[in-house]
């Protein structure tokens, strides 16, 4: 919606703004900076909170929640950058566009104070995310095997911090007179418990794949077919397939899928299997094809300004850069910061 508004007032009169060569970059960066702004911290995408279940369940290796963060913000802020440059260099706006934009824009002036409810989920989220970081930061200056760091992530996993903030918001008021408060549990049973199921069914899929033997099976058959026994061969190989099935389905359904494959297939080479985990996770994200791929994708192609050719056209390069930033960054970093 802030994006077509934008387009809107950057349309000189009488010109339809969703015909702009500036709408394709303005709505596209907005959906794929969306996922990309996701890849960033452990939260932010479903893949990455089934990647790191997996991850944990079936390697043993916790990520916490500041050295995701490490690992992938570098990788994201990377990937917007060439991103910002691919879209601008190839639908720049016009000059009489850009100064159009001013005008309409110096005439408007504030947006009023900060509401109480507003400032509630400030609050809310500001402390959960605090709870979220400082466990990994304390591990990185105190070191991981110290005992306090230890004693801290027992007693404040990343659930509780997330429970800490949602109850924040059902005990901070809006209106004290009125006893309102910021989150009641008419607005909590409106959540999209559908979703969260979605995640658990994808989990369970994940363990019975494992349990049934039939991730082992399908990763004997990929390292016999494509002869991919090293880890960074596996790694390319998942980040790459990730990449490309997140374009026929969801991210969702890409990362429940191939990260126990991947997985298995490392295991079955005997190699260490997070970095092709991590690559699975990932790459599961790097969808910019099509509006299936991703929610903001889809979003983006429901405004009807960008229609799928559109999309295919810029996001074809977009998947490829995607896979190679994503090989690279978890190849480069991963050791390094996870140990």
């Amino acid at each position: 919606p802030v994006g077509l508004s934008i387009l809107r007032g950057m349309a000189p009169a009488r010109r339809d703004f969703t015909r702009l060569r500036y709408s394709i970059a303005l709505m596209l960066m907005a959906s794929y900076a969306s996922s990309l702004g996701g890849l960033a911290t452990k939260v932010g995408t479903p893949p990455n909170l089934i990647g790191a279940r997996m991850i944990e369940e079936h390697i043993h290796v916790s990520i916490p929640f500041f050295q995701w963060m490490l690992l992938a913000f570098p990788l994201a802020f990377l990937m917007f950058l060439l991103m910002w440059a691919y879209l601008s260099w190839r639908c720049p706006a016009d000059a009489d566009i850009v100064v159009h934009a001013f005008r309409p824009a110096s005439g408007e002036r504030g947006v009023g104070r900060l509401t109480a409810g507003e400032r509630n989920v400030l609050i809310a989220a500001l402390v959960t995310m605090l709870l979220w970081i400082v466990p990994g930061a304390l591990a990185i200056v105190w070191g991981a095997d110290d005992p306090r760091c230890k004693t801290l992530s027992a007693v404040l996993p990343e659930s509780v911090a997330a429970l800490v903030g949602l109850a924040l918001l059902f005990v901070l008021p809006t209106d004290w007179k009125r006893r309102e408060f910021t989150l009641t549990w008419d607005d909590a049973v409106k959540i999209d418990w559908g979703t969260i199921f979605l995640f658990g069914g994808g989990l369970t899929l994940g363990d019975l794949m494992f349990s049934t033997g039939l991730a082992e099976a399908i990763g004997n058959g990929l390292v016999s077919l494509t002869h991919a026994e090293s880890m960074l061969g596996i790694t390319f190989l998942f980040t790459l397939l990730a990449a490309a099935v997140s374009e026929t389905t969801s991210n969702t359904a890409s990362a429940n899928m191939l990260v126990p494959i991947a997985i298995a297939v490392a295991k079955a080479a005997r190699v260490n299997p997070l970095l092709p985990a991590l690559g699975a996770c990932l790459g599961s994200s790097m969808g910019f094809m099509l509006p299936v791929s991703t929610p903001p994708n889809a979003i983006v192609y429901g405004s009807g300004c960008i229609p799928i050719a559109t999309m295919v056209r810029y996001g074809l390069l977009l998947d490829v850069i995607g896979v190679l930033v994503i090989f690279f960054g978890v190849v480069a970093l991963g050791s390094l910061v996870l140990g």
